[in-house]
């Protein structure tokens, strides 16, 4: 076998289970894949990403094929080590790549105030409008698990409100576009132990404020998620199921017992027509 073989080999095999099922359950639960669709694959050059893209080409090999993937890599402005680590990675994977350059890192480079945040939102219109002009309908991009558990925690601790991580959303900016987030189900410490089976190695966030540590993996992101993920590894310490609680969380919640809510934007409480009840 080719090297690449041989990991995708490991998805559909030792890492069955958790990554390979889970990724298609989410593909099948939340109806995540139609007829006809053309999705790009955004590939950011990190482990969940380009484990998608593995994920994506077994699909089209053993389930579905009735669908078009384009992988799609934004180099927003990567230092030539970060875009040649990309490069590597995709040959390696066996990944035809499709890459086009911004200059969102350069834009955001003075910003003093979230730029992450505003990063994350130029980056994702720049997807948009590429896979827009390649003719796609969606973008899938690499979240997992525990990226949606840490946003539900830091929506409470940090915002006051609950809110979760869809597993798929209308753009409202690209008329007829559509994002999917394929990993839903897939936990990060089994994209890792993957990662570490197949001796691979990928870049982070790489941007400029990280850029120093281009190849640690060490998860990216910011202060916030990175607080997020060390309470949830304590939590789990005294309940094993604490994060699976978190998730599974979104599924039952009981406006019978909410003070208030959103809905389509208007907010609504338990006192209108608590009498007439």
């Amino acid at each position: 076998m080719e090297r690449y073989e041989q990991i995708e080999r490991s998805i559909i095999t030792t890492y069955r289970a958790h990554i390979w099922k889970k990724f298609v359950e989410a593909v099948n639960e939340y109806r995540l894949i139609k007829n006809g669709d053309k999705i790009a694959v955004c590939i950011s050059g990190g482990k969940d990403s380009m484990l998608m893209a593995k994920c994506f080409q077994e699909l089209k090999k053993h389930g579905k094929n009735n669908f078009e993937a384009v992988y799609l890599v934004m180099d927003p402005g990567y230092n030539e080590i970060n875009r040649l680590t990309i490069e590597n990675n995709a040959k390696l994977l066996n990944i035809p790549v499709t890459v086009f350059d911004s200059d969102i890192f350069e834009a955001v480079a003075s910003v003093d105030k979230t730029p992450c945040y505003l990063c994350a939102r130029m980056r994702r219109g720049c997807l948009y409008s590429k896979a827009k002009e390649l003719g796609c309908n969606k973008i899938a991009l690499g979240h997992h698990f525990d990226d949606v558990i840490e946003t539900v925690m830091m929506g409470i601790l940090y915002n006051g409100q609950i809110q979760s991580m869809m597993p798929k959303l209308h753009s409202d900016n690209f008329e007829g576009m559509e994002l999917i987030r394929p990993l839903y189900k897939v936990k990060e410490r089994d994209i890792i132990n993957w990662k570490n089976y197949n001796d691979l190695n990928f870049i982070q966030c790489a941007c400029r404020f990280t850029e120093n540590c281009t190849v640690c993996d060490n998860g990216g992101g910011g202060s916030k998620r990175q607080e997020m993920k060390y309470l949830i590894k304590t939590l789990r310490k005294n309940n094993p199921n604490a994060d699976l609680n978190i998730f599974n969380s979104m599924y039952n919640i009981n406006l019978d017992t909410a003070i208030g809510y959103k809905k389509d934007g208007i907010r609504h409480g338990f006192l209108d027509g608590y009498e007439e009840s």
